[in-house]
């Protein structure tokens, strides 16, 4: 187990906070890319919709709607398309 200094990680946020304010350092920030539409991220991935909606811990319906534009992913959904467009092999372990 590694070791931390809770307290003096806090503090140190609230000084960079205060340095920030200060206009002293930049803080850094990124912009995640919008993941592709998840009918490009399953054909990628050459399931089909039954196996891809199992994996994604959503319905058949669901996905249908995200591919056919009725509906847009949200959130953790999102979040995970992002991550399988990037790293396929995470999925191809699953199944």
């Amino acid at each position: 187990m590694i070791d931390r200094n809770l307290g003096a990680e806090i503090l140190d946020g609230i000084n960079e906070i205060k340095q920030f304010k200060k206009g002293n350092v930049a803080l850094r920030t990124n912009q995640l890319a919008e993941p592709s539409p998840p009918k490009m991220i399953r054909l990628k991935l050459k399931l089909t919709q039954s196996a891809f909606a199992g994996l994604m811990g959503v319905s058949i319906r669901t996905l249908q709607d995200w591919e056919q534009g009725r509906r847009e992913p949200q959130g953790p959904a999102v979040a995970l398309l992002r991550i399988v467009e990037q790293h396929p092999e995470v999925f191809e372990q699953l199944h």
